[in-house]
């Protein structure tokens, strides 16, 4: 039974004068695949500054979504990791929490005794 991860942007709030983008909201969902399905979801609100003068900036209606997860990934960095890192290690803290739904219902079972 393998588990799956999906990163989406579901909305994001930006500037009709500059095309800046300045609020990102994001979701993460991992999913089991089996005959039991499990899953979790994690979300979150990235808020950003953008900068129509920085040599990166890309406005709005020049975003794709791969763009702007990696500005989420970067937003999860720890430490000295690196946005691959970062987003490696989210996946996998969801994944643990849907293996354990996994785990649970393979030892219990409903029903009546009779």
């Amino acid at each position: 039974m393998a588990i799956t991860t999906t990163w989406s942007v579901n909305d994001m709030t930006h500037k009709d004068s500059d095309g800046g983008v300045f609020l990102v909201y994001w979701s993460l969902v991992a999913q089991s695949d089996g005959d039991e399905e499990c899953g979790s979801q994690e979300g979150g609100k990235l808020q950003c500054t953008p900068d129509p003068s920085a040599s990166d900036y890309i406005a709005y209606a020049d975003l794709t979504e791969a763009d702007v997860l990696g500005w989420v990934y970067n937003s999860l960095i720890v430490d000295d990791e690196t946005a691959a890192e970062a987003k490696a290690r989210t996946e996998a803290t969801w994944t643990a929490k849907v293996q354990k739904q996994i785990d649970a219902a393979a030892t219990t079972a409903s029903g009546v005794p009779w």
